[in-house]
């Protein structure tokens, strides 16, 4: 299965012990996923930097610890020119940030990925579009690299 999580997702893994982080158990059961190969990750060109400025914020004290945690998840980087056009398009049909468009545009170029996103705003605006899944209701997708999963162990 392909997947691309947006920073309201990553963030999660990085920093999962805030009170105010809903669904990190889901998030983090993702990234089990994603580790154990079951899932691979496809992510636009700014997410690492994205990710690392959001932590700097958070968690300044164990910025090293987690900065090398962020380096130890295996991704395929996807980036070219079709990108960042769709992207654009994205961000002007949806009024919305380019950043977090790129990671829309990731799951549309790459066949049968889905975006996966915590961030409630952007879904109510792309949905429509497909490809996308809410993290709270990622149940039924999780499910799925589970039972794939049991399926190569038996």
């Amino acid at each position: 299965m392909n997947v691309v999580v947006d920073a309201s997702v990553a963030i999660k893994w990085i920093v999962p012990f805030k009170s105010d982080e809903a669904d990190s158990g889901r998030a983090l059961q993702l990234l089990s996923h994603v580790r154990n190969g079951e899932v691979t990750l496809y992510q636009p060109p700014h997410w690492f930097a994205e990710i690392a400025g959001v932590i700097v914020r958070l968690s300044p004290a164990t910025i090293q610890e987690d900065i090398a945690d962020l380096y130890e998840i295996k991704f395929q980087r996807i980036e070219g020119k079709a990108l960042y056009v769709q992207a654009c398009k994205l961000a002007r049909a949806l009024d919305h940030h380019l950043f977090d468009t790129l990671y829309h545009a990731v799951a549309l170029h790459v066949p049968d990925a889905v975006l996966v996103t915590a961030d409630e705003r952007y879904y109510d605006k792309a949905h429509s579009l497909g490809q996308i899944v809410r993290l709270a209701e990622a149940g039924d997708l999780l499910g799925q690299f589970e039972r794939r999963a049991q399926s190569k162990r038996i």
